[in-house]
């Protein structure tokens, strides 16, 4: 058997991180969506590049990607294997396309990815809230990747419930342009800084009455960014606010930071020509520069 699951990259078009919990996880609110560009995984049961035993094995078309137990990929397929009892052998073959580093939910796509795949293989041995389940232990962005459309997240990432179909239909279809600079961040390093100074948090009820506000009306996208997290990572990697400033200024472009960093993103309208836009971006950047246009799903 054989399967090929599409895995998309998220934006965070909202985020705000509200404090350090005791376990020392964040609590956050946050409204992120799916696009239409990501990364594809191809699992193979029962193939011969993997051991006998119900054992996994990973593949990838990008060296700079850990093959090895580092990788959510396979910390999923094991807990699959751990609440489910499946004894298959799979290989996963990745095409790698999200950036790393990114802020993009790369690694938490992927982690999903294979959990759909061996739910295929498996003929549905876990229920929708055990899959839930599997899936926030092996990351919290991962419970957002197992929804279809925009969702908004709340706790560590892991309550997640879709966006009421009039809001979302305000961020479907929407274009954007993703953005990266050739350096990454760490997701642990930001938190870390965050907790440290303690001066970039937002409350809770602020949060939350801001994005009942969106919901409540018929405010597009643009009004909805927000991300705190911009705060201490911009006082480090200075390049970030300036471009998105730039871009802004030059081309009248809604942009934020995706979650942690360091990918970028701006609204574009239909009619908007994004050439001189990613000219822009590589001027200043680099032709290392990451850039692509993608849709929300």
């Amino acid at each position: 058997m054989t399967a090929t699951i599409f895995s998309p990259a998220k934006i965070n078009l909202h985020l705000a991180v509200t404090g350090r919990r005791a376990d020392g996880f964040h609590n956050l609110v946050s409204v992120a969506a799916p696009l239409d560009f990501g990364d594809t995984l191809v699992a193979e049961a029962g193939v011969a590049q993997a051991p006998v035993g119900g054992q996994f094995t990973l593949a990838c078309d990008n060296p700079a990607v850990p093959v090895d137990e580092r990788n959510l990929i396979l910390k999923a397929a094991r807990a699959f294997r751990a609440a489910s009892g499946w004894p298959g052998a799979v290989h996963f073959r990745l095409q790698k396309r999200i950036p790393m580093g990114a802020g993009l939910g790369g690694g938490s796509s992927n982690a999903v990815a294979a959990l759909r795949a061996l739910q295929e293989f498996s003929g549905g041995a876990l229920s929708e809230a055990r899959l839930t389940d599997v899936a926030a232990a092996v990351g919290a962005d991962c419970v957002l990747f197992l929804k279809s459309g925009p969702v908004v997240m709340r706790g560590r990432g892991e309550q997640v419930t879709a966006l009421p179909e009039g809001s979302a239909r305000r961020l479907r279809g929407r274009r954007v342009l993703l953005f990266k600079p050739s350096f990454s961040i760490r997701t642990a390093w930001a938190y870390e800084k965050m907790a440290a100074n303690g001066r970039h948090y937002r409350s809770a009820p602020a949060a939350e009455a801001m994005f009942a506000a969106w919901l409540d009306g018929s405010a597009p996208a643009e009004e909805l960014l927000g991300n705190n997290m911009e705060g201490v990572v911009f006082e480090k990697y200075v390049a970030l606010p300036v471009m998105l400033e730039l871009l802004r200024s030059r081309f009248g472009v809604a942009g934020r930071m995706s979650g942690s960093g360091s990918a970028c993103f701006a609204l574009l309208p239909d009619q908007e020509d994004a050439t001189p836009i990613a000219a822009c971006i590589h001027e200043g950047w680099g032709p290392a520069a990451f850039v692509r246009e993608a849709r929300m799903l």
